[in-house]
């Protein structure tokens, strides 16, 4: 089953999850107010170490920095 999901979606199952996982990551940094230690336990990761570690590794970029450039991209109400 594992080389039939390798074949039809060119990554393995376990890169596929964590893809997904990440995504999920993502969406709880930018629309929930969240810290990292509560996405990490929401999302059964052992540690907000690796979160962190997995997270810079599939995107380039640390959760915390993520956080700064959803930030800067908010507008302020009153702006919109």
């Amino acid at each position: 089953m594992a080389n039939l999901f390798s074949e039809t979606e060119g990554t393995t199952i376990e890169h596929f999850m964590i893809l997904h996982k990440i995504e999920k990551v993502k969406e709880l940094i930018m629309y929930n107010d969240l810290n990292l230690s509560e996405i990490a336990w929401k999302l059964h990761y052992s540690s907000v170490a690796h979160l962190s570690h997995q997270f810079k590794k599939v995107t380039g970029l640390t959760p915390s920095f993520f956080r700064k450039l959803k930030n800067k991209k908010r507008k302020s109400i009153n702006d919109v």
